[in-house]
C-alpha cells in the first residue's frame, strides 16, 4: 500500500503496487481529497482509473454530506455468481448453442435512442419480472412523481433481467475443482442512468446557485439533513434494490436455459449478489459515516465477493480480510489501462482471437474495446491487494456473453 499525503487534504492510500496509476486518476483523486467532508483518508484500489468525478476504484468515506458521482451513474453494478453441481466433464464440446440460447433469452446490448432496436429490454415482460417489478413499483413511482425528469421512455420493467452493454457479461465458468459456474455483471440499466446523471446535475445547481468553489463541477456533493440528500438517498437506495433484483432474474433466466441442455442439476449455497457502484452508511474507525464505492467491493472480514477479470482472463471469488485501512473494500475487476476508443484503435481483432482462444464468446470488431489488452493484468491485481482479500475459488470462462 502506498500512502500519497499533501498539506491541505487528506491522505489517501492506495493499494497500487505493481499496477499503473495513471495522473489523470491521481490528479482526481487529490481533488477528492481535498473536500472538507472526507473521513479519514481516500482509498484506492488496484484496479483505479479515470472516472467522471471521481475515479473509478475508490473507496471514499464522508461525514455529513454525499457526492453522486462518487457513486456514478450505473447505480448498483455489481457481480452475481452461483455454483452448480455441473463439472467440466458434463459439458458438450462446443458450447455454441448454450451461448446463442443464452443470448436468446436474455436481453443484452444497448436499446436504440429512435426506439428501433429493442435487444437491450424486454418486448412482452414475462411474469417472473412483472412480480419482481410490483414489488418495487410503488416507491419508483412516488421517486418519479417528485422528480419526473428521472423518467424512461419505457417502464423499467422493460429492463428488470437484462444485461445492458459495455463491460457487463454473462459467463459460464469453471473453478479450480472443475465445478461449473454461473457468473454475471449488471446493475440498474436505463433507469438507475437517468436517476444518477440526473441528481449529479441537480447538485451541480446547487453548488452553482450557493456559489461553492469546487476543485472539479463534478463533485458537488448534498449535504446530509439538506432534503436533496435525503431525495438521493431514497433514490439511490431504490436503484441499488433494482439492480439485485436484475441480477436475480438474469440468473433464474440463465439457469432456465441451462437445464434444457443439461441433466438435472442443481445449485449450492456458495451464491454471491454484490454491488460494486453503490453507497451504504457503515462504521468505520468507530465513527458512523457514508461509504460511497464506485468500482469496489465490500470486503468485511468472512464476507464472500467477486473480482473478474476481462474476457479471457481469469476471474475471483474472495473472501475478505476486513482490512480497516480499505474501509473493509476491495477491487471491483482488473480496471482498464485503455480507453474504449484507444482500445480499437490499438488492439486488433487478431489479437482479440488470440486472447480468447478456447472461450465461446464474440470474436468480432464490436468487442474489440473489451478485450483483454484493454485491461490491467488482473493478477497484478490480485497481488496488490493480497492484504485485503483472499481467494477462495478462481474461474475460468469457457463461455462469455457480451452485449
Amino acid at each position: 500500500m502506498q500512502l500519497i499525503s499533501e498539506q491541505g487534504q487528506a491522505p489517501i492510500k492506495a493499494w497500487v503496487d505493481g499496477v499503473p496509476l495513471e495522473q489523470q486518476a491521481l490528479q482526481q483523486l487529490r481533488n477528492i481529497a481535498s473536500m472538507p467532508f472526507i473521513h479519514r483518508h481516500v482509498a484506492v484500489m488496484p484496479d483505479v482509473h479515470f472516472g467522471l468525478g471521481a475515479t473509478v476504484g475508490s473507496v471514499i468515506a464522508t461525514k455529513g454530506a454525499i457526492i453522486p458521482a462518487a457513486v456514478g451513474v450505473d447505480i448498483g453494478c455489481g457481480m452475481m455468481a452461483m455454483r452448480t453441481t455441473l463439472r467440466a466433464n458434463d459439458l458438450p464440446d462446443s458450447l455454441a448453442s448454450l451461448r446463442s440460447d443464452i443470448e436468446r433469452a436474455v436481453p443484452h446490448g444497448i436499446v436504440s435512442t429512435a426506439g428501433r432496436h429493442d435487444r437491450g429490454a424486454w418486448s412482452v415482460v414475462p411474469n417472473s419480472a412483472a412480480g419482481r417489478w410490483k414489488r418495487l413499483k410503488s416507491r419508483y413511482d412516488g421517486i418519479e412523481g417528485r422528480h419526473p425528469r428521472i423518467r424512461t421512455k419505457k417502464s423499467p420493467a422493460a429492463q428488470l433481467g437484462s444485461l445492458g452493454g459495455g463491460n457487463h457479461f454473462i459467463e459460464i465458468c469453471l473453478d479450480e475443482s472443475e465445478r461449473v459456474w454461473v457468473m454475471l455483471h449488471s446493475g440498474s440499466r436505463g433507469v438507475g442512468n437517468r436517476i444518477g446523471t440526473y441528481f449529479i446535475e441537480r447538485a451541480r445547481e446547487d453548488m452553482m446557485r450557493q456559489q461553492v468553489n469546487l476543485p472539479d463541477r463534478d463533485l458537488a456533493y448534498f449535504p446530509e439533513g439538506s432534503a436533496m440528500f435525503d431525495e438521493y438517498w431514497n433514490a439511490v437506495d431504490w436503484a441499488q434494490e433494482y439492480a439485485a433484483e436484475n441480477r436475480r432474474q438474469m440468473m433464474d433466466t440463465v439457469l432456465q436455459v441451462m437445464r434444457t441442455h443439461f441433466d438435472a442439476f442443481a445449485t449450492d449455497k456458495e451464491a454471491v449478489n454484490c454491488h460494486h457502484n453503490y453507497v451504504s452508511r457503515e462504521s468505520h474507525f468507530d465513527e458512523s459515516v457514508l461509504v460511497t464505492r464506485k468500482g469496489a467491493v465490500s470486503a468485511r472480514a468472512g464476507e464472500l465477493g467477486i473480482i473478474p477479470g476481462s474476457m479471457g482472463a481469469r476471474s475471483f471469488i474472495v473472501r475478505g480480510k476486513g482490512n480497516p485501512d480499505s474501509f473493509c473494500s476491495c477491487s471491483h475487476g482488473a480496471g482498464r489501462v485503455m480507453s474504449r476508443g484507444a482500445a480499437k484503435a490499438k488492439i486488433s481483432l487478431q489479437q482479440h482471437i488470440e486472447a480468447t482462444r478456447g472461450i465461446e464468446c464474440r470474436k468480432d470488431a464490436g468487442v474489440i474495446d473489451e478485450s483483454p489488452a484493454a485491461y490491467k493484468d488482473i493478477d497484478a491485481v490480485m497481488a496488490a491487494q493480497s492484504d485485503l482479500v483472499s481467494i477462495e475459488h478462481t474461474l475460468r470462462q469457457v463461455v462469455c456473453v457480451k452485449g
